[in-house]
């Protein structure tokens, strides 16, 4: 079974999300089955390289918020996160920026490394971001959390002196309007079930159940004639 994940390294949101599916499939029977895959979305595609300001800055011009209301909703998120076992204190110096790169080289690890190695490039960035408020648009960090979580340093600089993996991040971004999600995390189980938004782990289990049922249909007994001739491990009855 496949789960395809569209989300940013900068949406608070989607980090939650990825911790509440990451604890379902702990409890899911055919874990070892499941493959998970992350695409790209931009929630800011405007956003500067380098930064002008705090993430915590824009929420407020963005929705008329006083600093202080835009302080609050931050630390609403942090509390949530605590919850799960994420440290965000210093999310309210994280700042404002693009995340393109750090997508480039999400698609550098899927095709280098396969999905575990993404993976872990996508927790490290999370990290990084929600963390330690590091600027995940720029190229020393970038490089140094890529070559941490095992990428080859000559293949890392080079994506990040071009534009390698630009049209993926295009592809995921024009899939994800294909499937009308406007807005991440948008979690699409075996191209057959789509839901929004960071859900609660139950109702993530509750998706992966149907989805591994319907998927592998159990087979149906029904009954038949009574004494109906059969071999078994003892002979055939004559």
């Amino acid at each position: 079974m496949r789960i395809d994940i569209w989300s940013d390294v900068v949406c608070p949101w989607c980090s939650i999300g990825k911790l509440r599916l990451e604890r379902a499939l702990a409890d899911f029977p055919h874990r070892d089955e499941v493959e998970v895959v992350y695409h790209s979305f931009l929630l800011d595609p405007s956003a500067p390289t380098e930064p002008t300001g705090t993430a915590q800055q824009m929420l407020s011009r963005k929705y008329g918020l006083s600093l202080e209301e835009a302080a609050e909703k931050q630390s609403a998120v942090i509390a949530v996160a605590a919850e799960l076992g994420m440290d965000w204190q210093r999310h309210h110096d994280s700042p404002h920026v693009g995340t393109v790169d750090a997508h480039r080289l999400l698609h550098l690890a899927l095709t280098e490394g396969g999905p575990r190695v993404q993976a872990r490039l996508k927790d490290a960035l999370l990290h990084a971001y929600f963390g330690e408020a590091r600027n995940v648009a720029d190229h020393a960090v970038l490089r140094e959390v890529a070559l941490g979580v095992g990428l080859d340093p000559a293949r890392v600089d080079r994506v990040l002196a071009s534009d390698d993996f630009a049209g993926e991040v295009a592809a995921d971004i024009a899939q994800a309007r294909a499937y009308g999600a406007t807005g991440v995390p948008f979690f699409v189980v075996d191209e057959r079930y789509g839901v929004s938004g960071a859900q609660p782990s139950e109702v993530f289990a509750q998706l992966l159940d149907q989805a591994w049922r319907e998927s592998r249909p159990v087979l149906q007994t029904v009954p038949g004639a009574a004494g109906a001739d059969a071999c078994g491990p003892d002979g055939c009855a004559i």
